[in-house]
């Protein structure tokens, strides 16, 4: 099943604290969704379902949902086709199918099952990445919430739960739902590298990037 709910914790800053301007995080635990974490071999395909997944996580476990939300856990795989098939972003083939969902789903995913508005921030290619840091920033001090993202030409999706500057760059907290296998823990996750910092600059520079970024009532 899903992981420790504080995966990223302990992990050390990408420079050393001296060099570190500044640096914000997600509030609150989340637990790490990934690949074949529920006993369905979704590898492949399902990244962006984890994503989701993890984000549901956050607002259930910090009681931040909205007073229409309709469940108190992270919805399952079919349970994700079956609402966007419902809501009718997606035609009933969508069903059991292996195809992929992105941000702009997501967000309307956690607005049907948690009554949780998003912002989707879309981010072109080129000069615009260097400025997502500034975004995150404000994000994480205003709602504390994880994101995800995900982009066309990088369309492996990614949960970021957290944002540093430092005196070599910008750093992005990357949580990475594409781990196959049993649960792991805080440390087991860091030494493999599934939550990690990683630069700015290892973003595509030639993909765009939607990013959903969850903004719970009352924060």
């Amino acid at each position: 099943m899903e992981g420790d709910p504080g995966v990223h914790l302990g992990l050390p800053l990408p420079e050393p604290e001296g060099d570190i301007s500044r640096c914000a995080l997600i509030r609150g635990p989340c637990r790490y969704f990934h690949y074949g974490c529920d006993g369905h071999d979704d590898r492949g395909w399902g990244c962006g379902y984890r994503t989701l997944q993890t984000l549901s996580s956050w607002v259930c476990l910090n009681g931040v949902a909205g007073p229409g939300s309709s469940t108190a856990a992270p919805p399952s795989l079919p349970e994700i086709q079956r609402a966007l098939v419902a809501m009718g972003d997606k035609p009933a083939s969508f069903l059991g199918s292996r195809d992929w969902i992105g941000a702009c789903e997501a967000a309307m995913l956690l607005d049907h099952f948690h009554d949780v508005p998003c912002r989707v921030l879309h981010v072109r290619p080129g000069p615009e990445l260097r400025d997502v840091a500034g975004q995150l920033h404000g994000h994480f001090r205003a709602h504390g919430s994880p994101v995800m993202m995900g982009g066309d030409r990088d369309n492996a999706s990614k949960g970021v739960l957290g944002v540093c500057d430092g005196k070599r760059g910008s750093y992005l907290l990357v949580l990475d739902p594409h781990y196959y296998g049993a649960a792991l823990d805080g440390p087991a996750a860091q030494r493999g590298g599934w939550v990690a910092w990683r630069g700015l600059g290892s973003l595509d520079s030639g993909s765009f990037y939607n990013l959903c970024l969850p903004q719970p009532p009352g924060r």
